[in-house]
């Protein structure tokens, strides 16, 4: 094993290969709850696409992680490691429910604009504390974003166990939004709203963003090197904190489609855990944003083929969160072979003392 970069050829292969590796680990546990893992394989895969209520699911389970999986994935790429997507999706989710409220009687294309809006300032208001003290003070931004999900889930709590509790049901939820601040349905008598059409939207237009345009160099240098990125000239700081901003606010889009298209009020149990399912699909795309879209689309399958599996086999539904974690953690294992490749070290080589020397480099070619 050479530490080298490994044939272009191989880097698509990977997530091929960690799909099978996941399979063969995760088929065990199939085997142990007495199914056929090759039919709970196709319970998973196959049958949440076999008809059009299933198939649709998969798209409205898919439209959170796609705006979680894009916010983690331009702050990784710019070597600022939010894991706070989860906090800021509710920051996003309570603005969208407050400015809900308050629009009752606009026109749905003045009320929906301000909702999207004002979800994309919220997250991005919560996603600035950790990005400054990242700035500012080298204060390890981790730890301080994962604090601040459980500081506004208290904060949630509060609201709906106090001011915005349901005057009408007692529930713990704030009161509906207003009818014309409701994202308009992609498909009639279907969950799909609007809220897939923007997270692809977001998805383009953070692939431009990465791809074509200045900032985004910018962004991808800092990630790969701070130091050469600030020796090129480029201001990591000022980099990281655009980043750090652009990846809350997006995730704060991902709460606005929670209350605006899905349940129509605040409740604590609205961000579902997409947050950290969000750095799963940001890892599975490779922190590009047509992976992470791709494999947006592969989670929500699997979460939504695990309720399939469960009610055909009786296999437990959480299987699909054990698929889940074991496909980040084979897939992390398998992306370092990327930056290895194999070599043959010929028997001459060798009595010549040379072990490095490549077969094929000895006969002018490269293995």
């Amino acid at each position: 094993m050479e530490r080298r970069a490994a044939p272009f050829w191989v880097r698509p292969l990977l997530p091929v290969l960690a799909f099978v590796i996941t399979f063969i680990l995760t088929a065990a546990l199939v085997i142990w709850a007495d199914a056929n893992p090759f039919e709970g394989y196709y319970y998973f895969l196959i049958a949440p696409l076999s008809n059009r209520v299933s198939a649709i699911e998969v798209l409205v389970k898919s439209t959170p992680l796609l705006l979680t999986g894009a916010s983690v994935a331009v702050a990784f790429a710019a070597g600022y490691w939010n894991i706070g997507a989860e906090g800021q999706l509710l920051a996003g989710a309570i603005a969208a429910a407050w400015l809900g409220l308050s629009l009752e009687g606009v026109p749905p294309i003045v009320a929906i604009p301000i909702m999207v809006i004002g979800g994309f300032a919220g997250g991005l208001l919560w996603a600035l504390p950790p990005a400054f003290l990242k700035v500012k003070l080298e204060i390890d931004e981790i730890v301080t974003t994962l604090l601040l999900n459980s500081v506004i889930l208290l904060f949630v709590s509060f609201l709906l166990n106090g001011p915005w509790r349901d005057p009408v049901s007692g529930w713990p939820q704030s009161p509906d939004i207003s009818p014309t601040a409701v994202f308009p349905k992609l498909i009639p008598r279907s969950r799909l709203h609007l809220g897939f059409a923007l997270a692809l939207l977001v998805i383009g237009l953070l692939w431009y963003l990465l791809s074509r345009t200045g900032l985004g160099l910018k962004m991808r240098a800092a990630g790969l090197g701070k130091a050469a990125a600030q020796f090129a000239g480029v201001k990591v700081d000022r980099t990281l904190l655009t980043a750090a901003l652009l990846s809350g606010g997006i995730a704060g889009l991902a709460g606005v489609g929670e209350v605006a298209g899905i349940h129509f009020h605040l409740i604590e149990a609205i961000a579902a855990g997409y947050g950290y399912t969000g750095i799963v699909v940001a890892t599975l795309g490779a922190l590009n944003p047509i992976g992470v879209g791709i494999a947006g689309l592969f989670i929500g399958l699997i979460e939504t083929g695990s309720q399939t599996v469960s009610r055909a086999l009786g296999v437990p539904a959480y299987l699909g969160d054990v698929v889940q974690a074991t496909l980040l953690l084979v897939t992390l294992a398998v992306f370092i072979l990327q930056n290895y490749r194999i070599r043959r070290v010929t028997t001459v080589d060798i009595a010549a003392g040379r072990p490095d020397r490549l077969e094929g480099e000895a006969e002018g070619g490269e293995v």
